[in-house]
């Protein structure tokens, strides 16, 4: 497993070992010794699975209190992964980085607690897996809007299919300081 550190604090793109001949291919998408060895989560509760159609864009979620660091796969098609940094006093608070997450590289993010997650579906369709290093708790269920211009994210999708509530989201400016996540250095 190749682990890549990204410009925000703690946010990893991973690359498993692949195997595969033309039967098929291997890799192993998680390890607690690998992981732990890394700095990265060696427990997970929770594991989510959904599929997506293109222009398809989810998020931007994050959970608060309660937060929940993702370890993010896609398994067949291809989404571009955004991940934003909502961690108040953090000095990347506000920032973003993005990746092409398909079952084709196989490629792998984790998300820490304290950053919001999203994703845009560029395939014709999208299965995506991700473990949780907590339950999901409705009460603590948050969303930034994903156009927010603060952010600037750089989506490749310019008229999303969206839920009504990442439609109605709020900006980050406007989420109440103690619903959004702390700065642990």
């Amino acid at each position: 497993m190749k682990v890549v550190p990204t410009a925000l604090q703690g946010l990893t793109l991973l690359e498993p070992a692949v195997f595969g001949d033309d039967r098929g291919f291997f890799f192993e998408s998680w390890n607690a010794d690998r992981f732990a060895a890394h700095g990265l989560p060696s427990t997970f509760v929770q594991s989510n699975v959904s599929s997506s159609s293109k222009g398809v864009l989810r998020g931007l979620h994050y959970q608060w209190p309660r937060p929940q660091g993702k370890l993010v796969t896609v398994l067949a098609g291809e989404v571009y992964d955004v991940a934003v940094d909502i961690r108040r006093g953090s000095p990347t608070f506000g920032q973003w980085e993005a990746f092409i997450l398909s079952g084709e590289n196989r490629r792998q993010l984790w998300i820490p607690p304290g950053f919001a997650h999203g994703f845009a579906v560029l395939s014709d369709t999208a299965l995506f897996h991700y473990l949780c290093t907590d339950v999901y708790v409705k009460e603590a269920d948050a969303g930034i809007r994903w156009n927010d211009a603060d952010i600037a994210v750089d989506w490749p999708i310019s008229q999303p299919l969206l839920s009504a509530k990442d439609e109605q989201a709020p900006f980050l400016k406007d989420v109440p300081e103690d619903r959004l996540p702390v700065y642990q250095p």
